[in-house]
């Protein structure tokens, strides 16, 4: 090989490397290891973000979940969204599965685990699947979660690395209608040579959380965040919102 093959492929090698990440939707939010049986729900998740260099985009997604066992926890969602410059339209179904591995509260930490397929409407992307494990545990008033989530796509006509995302949330929880903290989300790239610190993708920022019932066996949920990104490779700002009806 010539030396100008030779520096073509090394520039070539550099340029993969640090190539930016997919980044994560910005209506995603922070899971719970925790499954009631029985309950049924009703999930809307939101999300807008403003990007470096001044666009925008936005996503939504719907979502029928049912806690069908004391351990397991099943949602199928349609998801859409808007990239700058173009217009909303549908982009996937996605089917989350929560498994929950200890029982609430007997251990320091629970422990549970998520499996999510989600079909893209361009064939092209294949499937998308995540999978990890779900922590929570409580120190007094404060409740914390840890997600460690990696992300594969399969059957794509372009092949992605298997990434590792995470999720980190704290939360106080006050005697008033509201409680707050913070939340944190991130993706560090392929899972076992992370890519360079300037590529990753790292947001955080403050979170309200509420509830109120409006029956007997029925409740609204929601919770807000408003992150800023750390990093240039991270949109600017990311408002999200989720509102669950469990019924």
């Amino acid at each position: 090989m010539n030396t100008a093959a030779l520096a073509g492929a090394s520039l070539a090698l550099f340029s993969l490397t640090l190539a930016p990440l997919a980044q994560a939707a910005p209506n995603d939010y922070v899971l719970s290891p925790i499954v009631e049986q029985g309950e049924r729900e009703l999930d809307f998740k939101w999300g807008f973000e403003r990007l470096r260099d001044g666009s925008s985009g936005t996503a939504a997604s719907l979502g029928l979940g049912w806690g069908g066992t004391s351990w397991w926890f099943g949602e199928i969602y349609a998801k859409g969204k808007r990239e700058p410059d173009d217009k909303f339209k549908f982009d996937a179904w996605e089917l989350e599965n929560r498994f929950q591995l200890t029982e609430t509260g007997r251990y320091p930490v629970d422990v549970g685990f998520l499996l999510e397929i989600e079909r893209p409407r361009d064939r092209t992307e294949g499937y998308e699947v995540t999978w990890g494990p779900l922590l929570q545990a409580e120190w007094g008033a404060v409740q914390g979660n840890l997600n460690l989530l990696w992300q594969r796509h399969v059957k794509v006509s372009t092949p992605f690395d298997n990434e590792l995302h995470y999720q980190v949330q704290l939360k106080y929880r006050s005697e008033g209608v509201l409680d707050w903290g913070v939340q944190a989300l991130g993706n560090v790239g392929p899972w076992d040579h992370w890519s360079p610190s300037s590529a990753q993708e790292h947001k955080l920022g403050p979170a309200l959380f509420g509830k109120f019932k409006t029956g007997q066996h029925e409740a609204v949920k929601y919770n807000a965040a408003l992150l800023f990104g750390t990093n240039h490779n991270t949109p600017r700002v990311t408002l999200r919102f989720q509102s669950e009806y469990e019924f």
